[in-house]
């Protein structure tokens, strides 16, 4: 079984994914988000830090 986001999570990964589309969405660095894997991300983190229901990070992607 799949661990579950919830509707907020979602919501705020949705809205850095639009932001990507958009071009408006920047890195820590300040460099501009073409990687859909980044946008993800960014927004999984932005999620974590609101402390919303995420699941969390596999411990073999905590060590690459």
């Amino acid at each position: 079984m799949m661990a579950k986001y919830s509707k907020k999570a979602q919501e705020k990964i949705e809205t850095v994914m639009h932001e990507m589309k958009e071009g408006t969405l920047r890195s820590g660095s300040g460099k501009k988000v073409t990687s859909r894997k980044q946008a993800i991300a960014i927004g999984i983190s932005e999620a974590r830090k609101a402390g919303l229901k995420v699941p969390k990070e596999k411990s073999a992607a905590k060590k690459k």
